[in-house]
């Protein structure tokens, strides 16, 4: 969907024009993907906003840079008040969150170490992610996920997204809101941009990290308020077979939320409509995030704006 520009754009610890957040084309970065980033959302609340899980999110992306060997020049602490700083200064709530880190321009080459650090935050209004009002139809892509020892999963990568593009592209062209990907041995992995999870005789099922799947914020939050419900959650290598006569299915993630799955392949999940376990995860997830129940866990950073708009 269109971006919507707002006033600012946070970049190497200043506030510039949002048109202002210019690379050159010989930058590092547009040749070899050379980027780490993030995605959060800061939802509205009753009496001000929250961002989501701001800290665990900052410090993905830290890791993220570590693995890629891109030191970067600020501290977790400095990373968070960053947002905060963006957010207010452009006054829109709710909305996404934009942390960027990459090889600027400097080299040219596959060896990106002299080629300078660029951090960037910027946040804008966005809405629903995965369409489907009535649940997401989604397929299984013909692309597998990253193998292991090739690229790095938990690193949130820009250049892991080429693989997520393609499984991305070929579900729209085939008429499906999105796509799920098996791993290098034929075992579920997750969507082009969302964990996935299956609901069984009342338990809940997701793949482990090994099979390739990004070690997502909302999986993690999904996991905590499952266990705390009393919900059964197995973490396991699971086939494919089991999207078509699972009871549930949903994804989640910074830009999904909690969407649940309604069909895979065209074979429909249990009746089609969202599933009881679906629909309790849910409700916690919304209800915390939007200040209708207490935030037990710490998981909202408050700021400060002067008004919402829509999304």
């Amino acid at each position: 969907m269109p971006i919507e520009t707002t006033n600012h754009i946070w970049h190497n610890g200043e506030l510039i024009p949002w048109e202002k957040a210019q690379i050159h084309v010989m930058s590092h970065v547009i040749h070899y993907g050379s980027s780490v980033f993030e995605g959060i959302r800061c939802y509205q609340q009753p009496g001000g906003a929250g961002v989501f899980r701001l800290n665990e999110h900052m410090q993905r992306l830290i890791n993220s840079a570590k693995i890629y060997r891109m030191p970067l020049p600020y501290t977790l602490s400095q990373l968070n008040d960053a947002v905060v700083d963006v957010i207010e200064a452009n006054g829109v709530t709710p909305c996404y969150i934009r942390p960027i880190a990459f090889r600027g321009y400097g080299e040219i080459g596959v060896n990106p170490l002299k080629s300078p650090v660029e951090v960037y935050i910027a946040n804008f209004p966005w809405g629903k992610y995965v369409q489907g009002n009535d649940g997401a139809d989604v397929c299984v892509s013909s692309w597998n996920r990253l193998a292991p020892n090739t690229m790095p999963s938990l690193a949130k990568a820009g250049a892991n997204y080429m693989n997520s593009q393609l499984i991305r592209m070929e579900a729209d062209v085939n008429g499906y809101v999105e796509g799920i990907a098996l791993d290098r041995n034929g075992y579920l992995s997750e969507g082009s941009g969302e964990n996935l999870f299956l609901v069984i005789g009342g338990t809940i099922y997701t793949p482990p990290l090994a099979n390739a799947a990004l070690s997502g914020i909302t999986r993690d939050s999904i996991l905590v308020l499952a266990r705390q419900m009393g919900i059964p959650v197995v973490e396991q290598s699971l086939p494919r077979e089991l999207l078509y006569i699972c009871d549930e299915a949903f994804f989640t993630g910074t830009a999904a939320e909690v969407s649940h799955l309604r069909s895979v392949d065209r074979i429909m999940i249990g009746d089609g409509t969202m599933g009881p376990v679906t629909t309790a995860l849910h409700k916690a997830f919304f209800d915390i995030v939007n200040g209708l129940a207490p935030d037990r866990h710490n998981w909202l950073t408050p700021v400060k704006v002067r008004e919402a708009v829509g999304v």
